[in-house]
């Protein structure tokens, strides 16, 4: 397991960072724990500083003691890593896009290696009132978020009066986009799921 810096926690400091969050988390001091489990303060507190490599039976008296199952001890040690991609706002990659000579400024917000994507997300904003917008058609399924602003959204032959709150899903190969920016600034955000295409 790693802890949020990224680094490797070996056996005895993962054993000595659930005991003692688990001790604190009772409001129990070492003293109290040593009375109740019968194992000497100084062992308790070389086990929660993994300064020592502690039995079993030792282990699982001082778990009866703070109130946490052994079970529960060790059912994170082994949990994958994860390869999750975090942004932070205002640090998703600007990039251009069909709207983008039409004032539509497009942030990616994630990316995926390799050669096939699976979806993309993006936030869009849009601040020209008087622009006429392009429509666009692509590959898979769309879901657009409104997070601010007012704007007449046409799919094919319907207009959709969206605000902030409103959501719509579509499909991409059918043209789409904006008709008409109402409220200015809009700040969407588009997720299409390109697997829906496959």
């Amino acid at each position: 397991m790693t802890d949020v810096t990224g680094k490797q926690f070996n056996l005895d400091q993962f054993i000595a960072m659930k005991v003692k969050q688990a001790r604190l988390k009772e409001n129990l001091k070492i003293t109290d724990v040593s009375r109740i489990s019968g194992i000497s303060q100084g062992m308790i507190s070389k086990i929660e500083n993994a300064q020592v490599s502690t039995s079993l039976e030792t282990l699982s008296r001082l778990c009866l003691a703070i109130g946490l199952p052994i079970s529960k001890l060790f059912q994170d040690f082994d949990r994958p890593d994860g390869t999750a991609q975090f942004t932070k706002a205002g640090q998703g990659l600007e990039v251009v896009r069909r709207g983008t000579d039409k004032g539509h400024t497009y942030h990616l917000l994630t990316y995926q290696r390799g050669a096939t994507k699976s979806f993309e997300p993006f936030l869009v904003t849009m601040d020209d009132l008087a622009e006429v917008f392009p429509t666009f058609t692509h590959p898979g399924e769309e879901f657009i978020y409104v997070l601010e602003g007012k704007l007449s959204y046409r799919h094919g032959n319907h207009i959709y009066h969206m605000e902030a709150g409103d959501s719509l899903t579509f499909d991409g190969e059918v043209p789409h986009g904006p008709e008409t920016l109402v409220e200015v600034p809009i700040k969407l955000l588009s997720f299409i799921n390109y697997s829906a295409a496959h």
